[in-house]
C-alpha cells in the first residue's frame, strides 16, 4: 500500500511538473514588442519621403488590445503633388499574438504566395526578424495603367508585421514615373527595419 501511495504522488508531481514545463514552452514570445495605439504615427515610412512628400491628413488608423491579440493598423494616401488624389498607398499592420504560434501559417501563406497569385514574386529577406518575405509584382511595363504592388511580411517570435506599397496607374497620375519596384523594395526593407526597432523595448 506504502509503494502504491508513493508512486501515486511522484506520478501527480510528474504530471504536474509536466504541465508546468509544457505552460511555459507555450508562453507567448513577444520579444518586447509592443503595438502602438497609432501606427501611422508610430511607424517609420520616411524612405518613401523624397519620392511622395505630402503628408495624408487624415491617415486611417486602429488599434485593438486584448488577452489573445493585440494589433494596429495604418493607411495612408502618399501624395507627390498637393492634390487631393493620392498617387500611391502604404498599408501597416503589427500583431502580437498573445495565445496562438503564428508561425506555421505565417510561413505558410508568405513563403508560398505564388502559388496562389500568379506573376508575383517572392524573395526571402535575410537579416529582418526570424523570417521575412517580400511579394512583389509590376504590371506597369512603362505604359499609362498597371500598378506596383510590394508587400514585406515578417514574423519574429509571436510577432507579425506587414507594410504595404501599392500604386495604380491611371489617367490622373500618367503623367508621373512610378518608382522602380526595386527602390520600393529597399524602402520596405530600410523602414520596416527601423519600425520594428521603435516598437520593441
Amino acid at each position: 500500500m506504502l509503494w502504491a501511495v508513493v508512486g501515486a504522488v511522484v506520478a501527480s508531481a510528474a504530471w504536474a511538473g509536466g504541465v508546468f514545463f509544457l505552460g511555459r514552452g507555450d508562453s507567448a514570445d513577444l520579444r518586447g514588442y509592443s503595438t502602438p495605439s497609432n501606427l501611422c504615427t508610430g511607424a517609420d515610412y520616411s524612405s518613401f519621403k523624397d519620392e511622395y512628400p505630402n503628408d495624408d491628413s487624415s491617415p486611417l488608423h486602429n488599434s485593438l488590445k486584448s488577452n489573445a491579440l493585440d494589433e494596429s493598423y495604418c493607411s495612408m494616401s502618399l501624395k507627390k503633388t498637393t492634390s487631393s488624389y493620392g498617387d500611391a498607398y502604404l498599408t501597416m499592420q503589427m500583431d502580437l499574438h498573445k495565445k496562438t504560434d503564428p508561425a506555421a501559417e505565417f510561413t505558410a501563406l508568405w513563403k508560398n504566395y505564388r502559388k496562389s497569385h500568379s506573376g508575383y514574386d517572392v524573395e526571402i529577406v535575410k537579416g529582418i526578424g526570424d523570417e521575412a518575405y517580400l511579394v512583389s509584382n509590376d504590371t506597369t511595363s512603362g505604359t499609362t495603367s498597371g500598378s506596383i504592388y510590394a508587400t514585406l511580411a515578417v514574423r519574429d517570435g509571436w510577432m507579425t508585421y506587414t507594410m504595404q506599397f501599392t500604386e495604380y496607374r491611371t489617367t490622373y497620375n500618367s503623367d508621373t514615373s512610378p518608382p522602380d519596384l526595386s527602390e520600393v523594395r529597399d524602402w520596405l526593407k530600410s523602414d520596416t527595419k527601423s519600425t520594428l526597432e521603435q516598437t520593441r523595448d
